[in-house]
């Protein structure tokens, strides 16, 4: 399947997304990536968590529940998902490192085009025992990826460097419009029926599936951690990898499962991982922030 037919909703968090990317980009310089270029270590460890140590724990963790087929095949997706824009932004609110919570977004995204349809098919035969011709439209998904990621961080970037007092001005109220709108858009796709872009969970499932999204959501916190101190990375990257691992790009989880598997079972644990995910990092943020803080206050 070549094309994707996307609902109202779908291109309005897309737009929200993008706008959080811009203001994201307002706060950086192009010596910010340069940096990870010449300092790779941080990046290749978030890369190296992000595509192989999440769709582990995700199957350990389902080893031991009592979840329906079609909602351990979701979170397998879900696991299978490269960070979202949302955690540039805890990473941004939480003063990590922005660059490469961007960098770790735009370069996991281009390569889940290939990893992805081989884990969701491993866990669709594993779970349901089929197999279906899955893979991500690469044109449409380099564009979105470029539109939604690439595009507006860069044209922050561009404004910081030509109008810097604009920039700084913008800054603070983009902050507190962008959560605003995120949690409206994910409340109607949560809350919306079946025939306006939402999927029509019921309060059961969630109790259902809650228990084990958690799960995954701590774990995710916990192995981002691991892995960077056990690499001696700075706590402020490996406290961007620990937020970019957590925090998926659930919107590219609902694609795969509601559009491409034309499954709404299998869109329940993204859609529930979504609405409480990004609470969950901002409290982790201010826990480490507090165990860390002298830590912290010299990187920064």
């Amino acid at each position: 399947m070549e094309t994707i037919s996307y609902s109202f909703i779908d291109i309005l968090i897309a737009f929200v997304l993008a706008s959080i990317m811009f203001g994201l980009g307002l706060s950086l310089t192009a010596n910010n990536f340069r940096d990870i270029i010449i300092f790779p270590r941080a990046f290749f460890v978030g890369l190296g968590t992000q595509m192989i140590a999440l769709p582990v724990i995700a199957y350990i963790i389902l080893l031991f529940s009592n979840l329906p087929d079609a909602f351990k095949v979701g979170i397998m997706i879900l696991a299978a998902c490269p960070g979202g824009t949302t955690s540039g932004f805890v990473t941004y609110l939480f003063k990590g490192n922005v660059a490469l919570s961007i960098s770790l977004t735009a370069i996991n995204s281009l390569l889940t085009i290939f990893t992805i349809p081989v884990i969701v098919n491993i866990a669709l035969r594993y779970y349901i025992g089929q197999e279906v011709e899955l893979h991500l439209p690469l044109l449409t998904t380099v564009t979105q990826i470029f539109l939604v990621t690439l595009l507006p961080a860069a044209l922050g970037v561009f404004v910081r460097r030509m109008k810097p007092m604009i920039a700084e001005m913008l800054q603070k109220p983009m902050k507190y419009i962008m959560i605003v709108l995120l949690a409206t858009v994910y409340s109607i796709k949560f809350f919306a029926g079946e025939h306006h872009g939402g999927t029509g969970i019921t309060i059961s499932e969630v109790w259902m599936i809650f228990p084990y999204a958690f799960i995954f959501n701590v774990a995710c916190f916990a192995c981002g951690i691991f892995f960077g101190k056990m690499t001696r990375l700075k706590m402020r990257d490996a406290f961007t990898i620990a937020i970019e691992v957590s925090l998926h790009n659930s919107t590219l989880a609902l694609l795969i499962a509601g559009t491409l598997l034309q499954n709404q079972e299998m869109v329940k644990p993204a859609l529930i991982y979504s609405m409480f995910s990004f609470w969950s990092a901002v409290l982790f943020g201010i826990i480490t922030k507090w165990l860390y803080k002298e830590q912290f206050r010299i990187e920064e």
